[in-house]
């Protein structure tokens, strides 16, 4: 994927800087299956208390995550934390992962969770293509070309 450009703006890795991380990982998938509450999200991912807090904030201060004040009958408020658009965005990458994990890491009975289009019921699959609509098979289909944000290598 080197063409001559400096990496010290690669978007791959600035998004890396965020979340590649397993912990933050675990977090985004238990907020994409609903769960919204520390101690829910805790209990889910079986992160220690301090990871946990230290990942949420991250996700807030980045973003990705918002915080919703709530109050059960007689406890202290709390908040919940819910996905932002800029944190929804990541769905696909979530997707991927799995996808991935379902072909090469799943135990031989199957992948655990199948995701399923909730109107029809078909398992979801994932495509590349380009702007005009055709599919791309992989990345010998594909050519990286300088974007606006390239900035070239010294000779």
């Amino acid at each position: 994927m080197n063409v001559g450009f400096r990496v010290d703006n690669c978007s791959i890795e600035r998004t890396l800087a965020i979340v590649g991380e397993k912990w933050t990982f675990l977090v985004l998938r238990e907020a994409f299956n609903g769960v919204r509450r520390f101690a829910d999200m805790q209990t889910m991912t079986g992160a220690p208390r301090q990871v946990l807090s230290a990942r949420l904030a991250r996700l807030v201060d980045e973003g990705l995550l918002r915080k919703v004040p709530y109050r059960e009958p007689g406890q202290r408020q709390r908040d919940e934390y819910r996905l932002t658009d800029k944190g929804r965005d990541l769905y696909p990458l979530l997707v991927s992962l799995m996808h991935w994990g379902d072909r090469y890491m799943a135990d031989p009975e199957g992948p655990p969770v199948v995701l399923t289009h909730r109107d029809c019921g078909a398992p979801i699959e994932q495509h590349l293509r380009c702007a005009d609509g055709h599919e791309v098979g992989g990345p010998r289909e594909i050519t990286p070309r300088a974007g606006s944000g390239a900035r070239l290598k010294s000779a």
